[in-house]
């Protein structure tokens, strides 16, 4: 089939949404299909649209509908449209989910935070990652966490450096955060952290080879945010083999499952620092973390999300 692919950020961003994007091409070309992304709908004829993020595509998602209503359309649904703009911006978004044929979410939990009335077209894919070529020793006199992803308000983004602030003197632990700065503000909020802080480093907006380096290294990642629709970076630590510790929010416990011990409620730091503490202090509880990680890791395989999107197409066109 002709798919349009439509994707809010840009071609030179790495946003997790171009991410996304970028990756579900390449798996609908291995299924056999021709695929254009772009980033507003330019009214190229398509036997299927699928549109990243119901608020900021609902413009396209708008104009597809009206110009060929019986051709499906696939929403998939951002954290920002399942936790926010569905509520301060009701109207584009379920108006969005209103005219899909399917909603897909990116964790299990999505049902519950969208309206009953749509349960029935929602389908779960998980993002996927590739694995790490190997794991990388990590540095024996500091415990290094990582934090992967840009700075912005959804993803409480300092809230694992404000944690290993005035640490015990004996304590390893360290941070370093990579990802670019949502505005001038989050920059210069970085900027002092990184200078009054001694056990965080902000690396700023690195390329993914960097990313994955870090990961290898890093004896821990925190995922700090306050919404989520399904981070990509979970998927690739538990592919890493790398343990988590997670914000108590859908997000991460549709990506991790109830039982995993490693939340902590959402920007609270001394229950964050508690965690970490832990983690350092305790290699049985570390291991813990780290075993249930990979033990999702299937979950999250290229292959199993392509197959996922395949399946998805199939219920919209059963008969092609």
């Amino acid at each position: 089939m002709r798919i349009s692919l439509v994707t809010p950020a840009g071609r030179q961003s790495r946003a997790g949404n171009r991410a996304t994007a970028t990756r579900w091409a390449r798996f609908l070309r291995q299924l056999g299909h021709r695929v254009h992304i772009a980033e507003t709908w330019d009214g190229r004829k398509a036997d299927l649209m699928i549109a990243l993020h119901a608020w900021r595509s609902a413009d396209s998602i708008r104009r597809f509908s009206d110009q060929a209503p019986e051709r499906p359309l696939m929403v998939t649904l951002t954290g920002t449209d399942i936790y926010r703009f569905q509520h301060s911006h009701p109207d584009p978004t379920l108006d969005s989910m209103r005219r899909a044929h399917a909603l897909v979410g990116l964790h299990d939990r999505v049902h519950e935070d969208i309206p009953a009335r749509f349960h029935d077209r929602l389908h779960t894919v998980f993002q996927s990652a590739r694995p790490l070529p190997r794991r990388l020793p990590p540095v024996k006199s500091r415990f290094d966490v990582c934090v992967a992803g840009h700075l912005r308000e959804e993803k409480d983004s300092l809230r694992a450096a404000y944690a290993v602030r005035d640490l015990p003197p004996d304590s390893r632990l360290r941070v370093i955060h990579v990802g670019k700065p949502h505005n001038a503000e989050w920059e210069q909020a970085a900027v002092a952290e990184n200078r009054d802080n001694p056990r965080f480093r902000w690396r700023g907006e690195v390329p993914q080879g960097e990313v994955r380096r870090l990961m290898a290294r890093a004896r821990l990642m925190v995922m700090s945010s306050v919404m989520e629709g399904g981070a990509n970076v979970v998927s690739e630590a538990c592919v890493a083999g790398l343990p988590v510790i997670g914000s108590d929010i859908p997000g991460n416990r549709g990506l991790l499952g109830d039982d995993y011990p490693g939340y902590y409620p959402a920007r609270d730091t001394a229950a964050l620092r508690a965690l970490l503490l832990r983690a350092e202090r305790e290699p049985a509880f570390l291991e813990d973390l780290r075993a249930r990680c990979e033990a999702r890791a299937h979950l999250f395989r290229p292959e199993a999300e392509r197959d996922g999107l395949a399946r998805v197409i199939r219920h919209l066109t059963p008969s092609a």
